[in-house]
């Protein structure tokens, strides 16, 4: 949702790590802005922005978004930071101002009802694991074959007890 092109995963994956939240998940949340995206994407910034800090600047209609982004590109490359501010200032300025609410409320509208099916799909998948670990147990813990030390085994470090068994022979 900025208008750095090219840093999206690496900003994502910034802010996940801070928050302690799966890098991949932002990584994957972050391929919304792709070529069929972005153009509306920079449009909504741009005019968020532009009304936020007041239409001191260009309008939709003058601004080029392809060209003032391959021209930003090469003045990077050349490291030249006077001709960078000076073509891409007036439109990156009102774009960034612009992506902060935008990916603030974006957020908003995608972690609220999700976090919630997601802590539940945790938790179900948990219990289902943790029964399923209980219930080898009880079947280990039946057979027969089996000598007292290698049920301490088993019952301490959920160890397959068919390896316990293949070992012995």
């Amino acid at each position: 949702m900025t208008p750095f092109v090219g840093l999206h995963f690496v900003l994502s994956a910034i802010l996940a790590y801070v928050m302690r939240a799966n890098i991949l998940a932002s990584a994957i949340g972050t391929a919304v802005g792709n070529p069929w995206t972005f153009p509306f994407i920079w449009v909504w910034i741009y005019n968020a922005g532009l009304w936020m800090i007041g239409s001191g600047h260009l309008s939709n209609s003058e601004v080029e978004f392809a060209t003032v982004f391959s021209q930003s590109m090469e003045a990077l490359i050349r490291f030249d930071m006077a001709y960078l501010i000076k073509t891409s200032g007036p439109v990156l300025w009102p774009m960034l101002v612009g992506s902060l609410p935008t990916a603030i409320v974006t957020w908003i509208i995608f972690y609220v009802p999700l976090q919630p099916m997601i802590s539940r799909y945790q938790t179900k998948r948990n219990h289902r694991r943790t029964k399923k670990r209980r219930e080898r147990k009880k079947e280990n813990l039946a057979r027969p074959e089996l000598e007292d030390k290698d049920l301490e085994l088993i019952v301490s470090s959920d160890v397959i007890p068919e390896t316990i068994v293949s070992d012995k022979k």
